[in-house]
This record gives C-alpha cells, structure tokens and sequence, in this order.
C-alpha cells in the first residue's frame, strides 16, 4: 500500500542496501530479515543528495568544519515554529553524534563514582556512557501496563525519588523514548523537572526522536522548554539523523541556554575530548531542515501505518505476545514473556525465523523476554519480517 496523498515519495520501493555497507544489512547472513538498528529502509530526501552533491562539485575541499551559521538559524527557527521554544542560534553546540553528548555530559557533570538515574528499559549507552567515566548507571523500571496485546509504559515517580542519593548527579531523560515509544505529557515533564530542582540534577534529554510524532493529534515538548529553571539545568540533544535517515553522515547538537553549562562543554570540547563534526553533515543537515519537510510529512503517514501494521498483526496473529502502539519513533516494543521465546525472544527468533531484532536484554531493566523491531521498512517486507515471526513461534 503506497501512500496516496503524496505520489512523489515511492516507500513501497524495494532496496537493496547490502552492497552500501550498511550495518543493519550487512551484520548477519544473507538469509536474515535485519529489522534491528534504527535507521530507515527508505531513500532520504532527494533535497539532501542533491546539496550533497552540489558541494562536492561546486567546492572540492574537505578541511575542518566547526560551525554552521545558516544552520543554527534554521535550528532556532523550527525550535520556535514546532515546539514555541525561543533559544538564541549561540545556545546550540553541535556534536559528531548524540551519543557523544551523553558521555560528554556524564564525563562533566557525573562525578568520581557519581550515579547516573535513567527510566529502563532504555537506550543502551544511556547504560555504557556512565560505565565509560566508572559512574553507576541507576535504573528505575517503567511502569508496564499490559491489557492482552497492547501494552503501555509510565513513569515510576515514587520508585525516581526513592533511587536519589547524594552521590545522583544526571538525570538522563529519553523522550520521545526508546524502546518503548512514548511521548511524554506536559504534565509527566513537569514532574521530572521539579524533581531535578529538588536535588539539583543536571538533566540530558535525548530528544531525536521529536521530529517522528506518529499521532497528529500530540506535540512533543522540550523538557528545557518549561521554564528558565529547568533550561538552566538541561543538555537538549537532537539531530536530523533520524528524521530524515541520515545517521551515517555524522552530525547532532546539543541546546544548551544556560552560559555556564554550555562554556564547560566547549571548553571540554575544544580540549580534544570530542571529534569535530562531518563537514558533509552540516550540509546534509541543512538541506534537510530547509526542504525536508513534505519527504517527512509522507514519511510520518506511511510509518504510521506500518505501526498499525504491527499492532494488528500482533493481536490477530501471535497469542501471547504484547506490543507498544509507539506515539513517535519507528520502533515497536514487544513482549514475549508469555510465548514459547520467553528464554531468549532474540535469539530463538534469529535461529528459527531468521528475521533478527534487536536483543531487549540490551535495553536493562525490564528488556529480559522483550525484543525492538524497526518497522521503518516497505510494507512488504514489514510483513515478511512479521511472518517469520510468527513461524518462529509456530515452531518454538
């Protein structure tokens, strides 16, 4: 099923990625559905090629790139247009990936032996960047409400606050998250930021996943966009990696207001801690916040589709598994504790239906008998990937 209102984009094509090097194709053997690593099955934007392309030819130096001007401006713009958030162009600090924003903070702000507070299950460096500076990763499970096949997380506030101690110095916050696809509510974010304020948490709020809201009627909401007290203790982390699938060109940044918490992460930065951005991930940004947009509006039918796609299948199709209907990201949570799989969902489903998701024990807490499947895919394949999902448990 092609998305009508908007022939021009073909999300039904078949690709062949192979052959590009692509980790999430080239990771298994041939005969694997790779429906794991976030990125999309789908060509980007033809806007983003072609400013890619017009560099190269137009100016064939490749030297050091350390800012963009007309991309802070663009990145202020949409701050104010989406999510009626007011920064200054100054206040962004971009990075090679958001990744390295989140050890760089730890780094800075976590302390010797600090602990490092986060809602699992989670992305997994949310659990690797305080390891990586001999911080403790501290994780509250979410709380897991499942009704049959449909299953939905919360916060735990009263499990947070009690995990608190005099050594917590970050609060890690992913929102929209990852795995479980929730986009948090005003009211949610107000919670966190009065807890933060309470002990003094500096907050890092992965936020690249704010483009993809799959529900038109939700808005997603800065956590630093509340209120100068919570902008004044938050590292904003975005980008346009996957937005408009072009993770592999190397480029995020971080919106920092506060001018002390942003002068420390640039001095750091300036140190040598962090690699300078990809010169070609400025340009590809900026082509993509400048003629991006109706690529990713079509994007955003078509995924919600395959989301549904999902949800369906899964109630119709696989007794005893529950699955996230995920308000943003292109990734479905599933549950597979009550199924023949429950001892290990990722590795049984890669032997016996040779379709590979990613691993839930990977995500900490409240991962074990889970598994992520990305459904950023072409319908066909999407469905393909679900069937051998099913024989897998068939056979299991």
């Amino acid at each position: 099923m092609t998305v009508t209102d908007a022939p021009a984009y073909d999300f039904d094509k078949p690709l062949s990625r192979r052959e590009t090097g692509a980790i999430k194709w080239t990771m298994y053997d041939a005969d694997v559905l790779p429906m794991w690593v976030a990125d999309m099955d789908f060509e980007s934007p033809r806007c983003i090629a072609d400013a890619i392309a017009r560099r190269a030819q137009d100016h064939s130096l490749f030297g050091y790139h350390f800012d963009h001007q007309p991309l802070r401006d663009l990145i202020t713009a949409r701050m104010a247009e989406r999510y009626n958030w007011t920064i200054d162009p100054s206040h962004i600090v971009f990075l090679p990936s958001l990744v390295v924003g989140l050890n760089l903070v730890c780094q800075l702000y976590g302390g010797t032996r600090g602990h490092i507070l986060t809602l699992a299950p989670i992305y997994p460096p949310f659990l690797s960047a305080p390891k990586n500076h001999r911080q403790r990763a501290v994780q509250v499970e979410a709380l897991a409400v499942r009704d049959g096949a449909d299953l939905r997380y919360e916060f735990d506030f009263a499990a947070l606050e009690a995990a608190i101690t005099p050594k917590t110095r970050v609060l890690m916050l992913c929102n929209p998250h990852n795995p479980v696809g929730r986009v948090f509510s005003r009211v949610e974010l107000e919670q966190v930021a009065a807890m933060a304020e309470r002990h003094n948490l500096t907050v890092i709020s992965d936020e690249i996943h704010c483009d993809l809201i799959l529900d038109p009627d939700q808005r997603h909401t800065p956590l630093a966009s509340l209120s100068p007290e919570a902008a004044a203790r938050t590292v904003t982390l975005m980008a346009p990696s996957k937005t408009f699938n072009v993770p592999g060109m190397g480029l995020g940044f971080a919106i920092v207001t506060d001018d002390a918490l942003r002068k420390t992460m640039m001095t750091a930065m300036w140190s040598g801690t962090v690699a300078h951005s990809n010169v070609m991930g400025y340009v590809a940004a900026e082509a993509a916040y400048r003629g991006g947009q109706p690529w990713l509006d079509a994007a955003l039918a078509y995924l919600r589709a395959n989301r549904d796609a999902v949800t369906e299948y899964v109630r119709a199709e696989l007794p005893g598994v529950a699955v996230t209907t995920p308000e943003a990201t292109f990734l479905s949570w599933l549950d597979f504790r009550q199924t023949p799989l429950a001892a290990d969902p990722y590795k049984l489903l890669l032997e016996k239906g040779r379709v590979a998701l990613n691993n839930g024990k990977d995500f900490g807490k409240g991962g074990e008998g889970f598994a992520r499947l990305n459904f950023a895919t072409p319908r066909a394949a999407l469905m393909d990937g679900l069937a051998r999902i099913k024989r897998a448990l068939t056979e299991g």
